[in-house]
């Protein structure tokens, strides 16, 4: 296809990263890891014969699921917007930071650090049933800022760094951290995960590295998963939402454990 912005993908290419577009959404929307499905088959196909093109384009798709889930979610779930607005604007500074200094780490050393910390999440989420079964924060509402502030802007600064799972280590920090139950960490962290995003296109942006008709098709799709996960998430409730951050972590954990050893 010579379509300008397409990175002269084929038509079967665009069939394969429109499911998996969709799919991504949903499964962002629901507990995050969506990049899990969306980069790997955008890097498969390789529109535009760079990486960048890939990862840059990955991050258009993804800020409007993102966004439209977070949307969804306001709609059905309280959100407390005191502490989840600046966790977002920590998350999304840090996301610039990371951005700028993403060849600054080796990403095999990167994606050990990741891997430990991954197996870590899942071994403590699964170990204890009743995590995020109930809202029953930990802290006094200044504590609660700070570590939401510290936490975001951390992990905001690894997803600048374009490293997968942003999403379910936003989950994992309000529920595990803060005492979050498992539906409102996931509407807090869809608020951020789209901040942490946007960050990340403002850099890729002006360097010319997104597809920008590929990332709307994309985006377009995503948008249509998003919602539909929200909306899932929301009808079934935190029960649901722990089982499939479990499935989630654990595809995370095989995925670099494989990178790592095959790298």
């Amino acid at each position: 296809m010579s379509w300008p912005g397409f990175g002269q993908v084929s038509p079967l290419a665009l069939l394969v990263l429109v499911v998996a577009a969709l799919a991504a959404g949903l499964v962002d929307a629901i507990v995050g890891g969506g990049g899990l499905i969306q980069l790997p088959v955008l890097l498969l196909f390789l529109p535009g014969d760079q990486v960048i093109f890939s990862v840059a384009t990955n991050k258009l798709a993804a800020v409007v699921g993102t966004a439209s889930a977070a949307v969804a979610y306001a709609r059905r779930v309280r959100i407390d917007w005191r502490h989840s607005g600046p966790m977002a604007v920590a998350a999304f500074v840090g996301a610039l930071g990371g951005a700028l200094l993403a060849a600054a780490l080796p990403s095999r050393v990167l994606s050990s650090v990741v891997l430990v910390a991954l197996v870590g999440v899942g071994l403590y989420t699964w170990r204890r049933p009743g995590l995020g079964a109930e809202h029953a924060p930990r802290f006094g509402r200044r504590a609660q800022l700070a570590v939401m502030l510290a936490g975001g802007a951390g992990i905001g600064f690894y997803d600048g760094l374009a490293g997968p799972g942003t999403g379910s280590f936003l989950v994992f920090l309000l529920v595990g951290v803060v005492g979050f139950a498992f539906l409102a960490a996931s509407a807090t962290a869809k608020v951020v995960n789209t901040a942490t995003n946007i960050g990340a296109i403002l850099y890729f942006l002006p360097a010319g590295a997104v597809l920008l008709g590929l990332g709307a098709v994309m985006a377009a799709v995503n948008l249509t998963g998003s919602v539909l996960g929200a909306r899932l998430a929301v009808s079934r409730g935190s029960a649901f939402v722990r089982r499939v951050f479990l499935v989630v972590v654990a595809a995370l954990v095989v995925t670099l454990g494989t990178r790592l050893l095959t790298g």
